[in-house]
This record gives structure tokens, sequence and C-alpha cells, in this order.
């Protein structure tokens, strides 16, 4: 078996406290890797990412800062990894291994290996402070942290006063996995197997048919975030559904520059691709002129060119803004633009937050690309989507994908019963049992991809179900022409005003068309008269300034009168979180201290 080496560093939790805190360095080892689950079996109904590995062995599965990996490579580092994680938590399986790694890929490498040795991943992300850190660590009871020398300052110091096992991963696995000719990994030479005859790794039987795989946090914007527990087979459900319905082939490669905490870059962008054997191109962080090179495919081989992109909607704000600033004023350069995106580029997505109409409208003028909006949340994965081929209309987020079941019911229903408005899938309506034209109400989701339960959080599960099994989103929707539409939370983006309901979604993209105006909130203000005031939260382009009246006179020709903002607050800037999502409890509180909502 290979060996680990390093040396023990003796930490204390408290004065006089002797903590079991292990570092652990991984140093270069060219020893055969043996493991003790040779045996596993591939036949199980649910089948682990890794496990596809061996489909596609010496073909580029990633690229990042560092050079390209290959499926090969990915999977030997991975299954030498999760030999030590076996060990670290002394053979018991279902243990939750927290880590905190850099975009590359030690990132796959630690999650395979999560997997492989039959534990559960929960991501973290530098972009959090530490006590948020901590709290993610401790609430979801993880028995060993990951991390590497980059980010051991910031986790170290948690590992030592929760008691915790650390393992920090060099740089050995991931060079072990690298490409050192451009056509073989590294390891390649130093495992005695022919292409596609790799060794067996995981758990036997139907392990992953019945095991948790995911820990993801929700984005906590309405409340403390809770841990989404995610089964291996909620994960290949939400993969396969996306395959299916973005029609993703071995030939794709994705660009990647999302936080890799959340379900939009976990699924969407990485197992997706990673299913398939295709490949992604993985950017440390988001760099607006980063992303632009990569679309543009600057001295990179046709073969080699990005085809899909997805992202959050305030990513295209900043590449529009590096479009305006790098390339408005030169025309070669725009046409140029428009048709590289437009012929060599087959799908753009936006997804996480609501797209603003401006955006869609813009980015469709600079790459000629009408961006897939779709509807999805930590629970469910995705769960509605426009189509790939077909009308994508502005603001809407299209019909339910491969198996999902979607349902409107009455917003404003009394007593135990669920009155059920409408009923569909991706095969078309079930039920309808109204006959006005826009149907509005609660959402609700059923499907294989629904995560199981909030961890440790029994009361939450269970008010998170109807007493029928579908999952409340606690969003409005709205039905109209065959397409769904999001109205908001039913908790801060619907403004009861006067009798009337408000979706504040709906008055933001209005606001936003203003040509002024660079971003905005809209939520609701308590008021004894009419219950809620509209109030606008805007942000200025520089140099502009814009009054109350102003604003209403503009917004009375885009909405009735009751849905237009009575209270106008002008902020340097709009607090998101790495998704491009506001906390609009938090945004009341901060701009309008003593109000609640």
């Amino acid at each position: 078996m290979s060996s680990l080496l390093g040396s023990r560093f003796p930490f204390f939790a408290s004065p006089g406290t002797r903590s079991s805190v292990v570092i652990r360095r991984l140093q270069q080892t060219f020893a055969a890797v043996n493991s003790s689950n040779e045996n596993t079996q591939i036949g199980s109904d649910v089948v682990p990412v890794f496990k596809h590995a061996s489909r596609f062995a010496d073909k580029t599965a990633l690229r990042d800062a560092h050079g390209d990996y290959t499926y090969r490579g990915l999977y030997l580092s991975s299954r030498q990894f999760a030999n030590q994680i076996t060990q670290a938590v002394s053979a018991s399986r279902q243990e939750r291994v927290a880590f905190l790694m850099p975009n590359d890929a030690n990132y796959v490498i630690t999650q395979w290996a999560c997997w492989m040795s039959g534990q559960i991943a929960v991501p973290l992300s530098s972009a959090h402070p530490a006590s948020i850190l901590e709290y993610y660590i401790t609430d979801s009871d993880a028995k060993v942290l990951v991390t590497t020398p980059q980010f051991l300052p910031l986790v170290e110091p948690i590992a030592k006063s929760s008691n915790r096992q650390l393992i920090v991963l060099d740089d050995t696995l991931r060079m072990l996995a690298l490409k050192f000719d451009g056509k073989k990994a590294n390891n390649r030479g130093h495992f005695e197997y022919e292409i596609g005859d790799l060794p067996e790794a995981g758990m036997d039987g139907d392990f992953y048919n019945n095991s948790n795989a995911l820990f993801v946090y929700t984005s906590g914007t309405t409340g403390k975030p809770k841990g989404v527990v995610l089964s291996h087979k909620n994960i290949q459900s939400q993969v396969s559904s996306l395959v299916d319905a973005w029609k993703w082939t071995e030939k794709d490669i994705i660009l990647h520059t999302l936080p890799l905490y959340h379900i939009h870059g976990i699924v969407n962008v990485l197992l997706c691709p990673l299913h398939v054997g295709a490949r992604c191109v993985m950017l440390p962080k988001f760099d607006a002129s980063s992303v632009w090179t990569q679309l543009l495919a600057v001295n990179v081989q046709n073969t080699e060119r990005v085809n899909v992109f997805m992202a959050v909607p305030t990513i295209y704000a900043k590449l529009i803004q590096e479009y305006e600033q790098r390339f408005n004023k030169n025309d070669k350069m725009k046409e140029y633009i428009h048709t590289v995106c437009s012929t060599k580029i087959r799908l753009m997505v936006s997804g996480s937050a609501p797209l603003p109409r401006p955006i869609f409208e813009r980015w469709e003028e600079i790459t000629g690309h009408r961006l897939l909006e779709r509807y999805g949340m930590s629970e469910i994965g995705m769960a509605l989507s426009n189509p790939v081929d077909g009308p994508r209309i502005p603001g809407t987020v299209g019909t339910p994908l491969p198996g999902i079941e979607v349902r409107i019911t009455k917003s404003d229903a009394a007593g135990p019963e669920t009155e059920v408005l409408l009923q569909g899938s991706s095969k078309g309506l079930d039920k309808i049992n109204s006959l006005h034209k826009k149907i509005d109400g609660h959402l609700e989701v059923r499907g294989s991809g629904i995560f199981r339960q909030y961890w440790k959080k029994p009361e939450a599960t269970k008010e998170a179900f109807t007493s029928d099994g579908w999952f409340k989103t606690g969003d409005i929707a709205q039905y109209e022409n065959g397409v769904y539409k999001i109205l908001g939370r039913s908790s801060v983006d619907i403004i009861k005003t006067g009798g009337y309901k408000v979706s504040a979604l709906n008055v933001e993209t209005e606001i936003l068309s203003h040509p002024d105006i660079q971003d905005c909130a809209v939520i609701g203000l308590p008021d004894d008269t009419w219950g809620q005031k509209v109030a606008a939260i805007i942000v200025l382009h520089p140099g502009k300034e814009l009054i109350l009246s102003e604003l209403r006179e503009f917004t009375k020709k885009l909405l009735p009168e009751y849905a237009v903002p009575t209270v106008l607050k002008v902020v340097d800037a709009i607090p998101k979180n790495a998704m491009g999502k506001v906390n609009k409890v938090d945004l009341l509180k901060t701009v309008f201290p003593g109000n609640k909502i």
C-alpha cells in the first residue's frame, strides 16, 4: 500500500487539553496502489462519476491553470487519496469530509476520493469568513478536513479549535495526474494498466444506490444556511436530466468560472461534462478578461475551443462592462466577437439569480446568443429550463426538465388540503384547474433528484414537503402560454400593497431598463396604511443622478400604478453572495434600520 509520509503536529484545543488534529502532507510516491475494494461491481443502478473514467481513460478531462489532466490521471490520483481518507476515518463510511480547495484538479481529486472511500463530500469556499466555515464544519460534524497549503492559514485554526483531523494535500497527486507529453498522464507510466483497464475503486455492491454523496449549504438569503443532503441517486438523476435536455456529448468543452460549493458549479458545470467524457476548462476564479480570451479562443486550435458557457447574471453584466471598455469602439473586433460566439459556441446558460432583460438583450447583440435561463435550487438541482432548440423568452424559465414534475398550488389556500391549479412534466400538462390565462401560485416540485433531508433538521425537512411528497420551493411561479416564470420568493419577493400582490423581480426588471441605473433591489417596506410600500434600492452609473419623482415617472410607463416604487434609496453597492443573490432581509435591516420583512 502506498505510504503516507509526513509529520504529526500536536495542537491544543484548550489550555491543558491535547488535540487530535493531525496534519498529513502527501509526498510523492510511485508505489502501486492497492485497494481493499478490488471487487467493486459497476453494475449498480447508480454509477458515480469516477466510474465513468475507464471509458475515456487518456482523453483530457480537465484543464486548469497548471495544465491538462486525463480521466486516467484523475482517477488514479483520486484512488490513491481515497486510501488515505479511508485510513483517516478508520475505514468507516458515510463520514463527512469537509474540504477547501482551489478551483483546480485538486478539487476533483478530493471530491472523487471522498466518493471512492464511501464518504460524504462537504465543499467549502475561501470566500467565506472563518466563522461561516466553522459553522459548516461543525454543523456537518465533519470527521476530517482537507485543504492545500494555500488555505492552511484559514483552515488550521478551525481544525485546532474544533479538534478535527486535518489533511494537507500538496501538489503531488495533482502533478501525477498531469499530461506530461500532451498524450499521457504522468502517473500513466507508473501503473502497468492498458488504456481502458483501470484498477477497481469504490464501494462494493449497491452502496451507491443507498448512500449520501454531498452536503450543499443553502445560500442563507432567507435564513441561516441549512445543510442539504444529496444522495448519489439524487446527483445521478440531476446529471442525467441535464445531459438529456442540454444535449451534452463528449465533444463539448465547457468553461468553468463559478464557485465550487453550489449546485450550479458542482453539478451543472463540473459533473455533467465529466459524466459524458467532455472537457472542463477551469479558471482559478472569475476574471472578465480571461473569460473573453477563452470564449474568443485567441491562439487556440478549433478542436480546443470552448463551446459551452454557464454563468450567473452578475458575471454576464461584468463581461458586458469589459466588452464596452475594450471592444465597443473597434468595429472589426465587434464583428469578430459576434461571429465567433454565434458560430463556435453552441450553448450559453444563465442561472442562480434572475436575469435582467437589459443584460439578456445586450448579450444577444454582442454574441448572437439568447441566453438559456433555467430554474433550480440546492434542494432540487435544476427543475425548469428553456429549450436548447426552440424559442427562449426573456424572464421565463421554460418547462420542466426530464424526470421532473412541477405543480402550482393556490397561494392563499386555507386548511390542510392543497388546491392544485396546474400540474405538469416535460411531457406537458397533466392537469389544469384554472380558467385564467395566467396561473400564479406556489411552485412545488417532485422527482428522483430532490434532496433527502436537511442535515439534523427534521422539523425543517418535514415543513419543506407536503403531505403527499412534493417539495415546497418557497417561490411563486406563473404559468402562461406554455412556459413558467418565477415571480420571486413568497417571503421576500412578493410585496403585498393595498390589496395587490407585486412581484419584486418584475419591478426590478423594469427599473433596470433605465439607462442611468446599474443595479437595483426592490423590497417591501412595512407600512401601516398600505401593508407594504414598494421600495427601490438602486446603484447609479458613475456621474448620474436620479430622484424619486423621475423614477416614478419612468416606471409608470412600464408598471401598473400600484407597483410603482414610492420609496427610493440610492446606495454605492448592493451586497450579493458569490452566486449573485441578494439577502433582502439583511438589506432591509442595513438600508432601513428598524424595519423587517
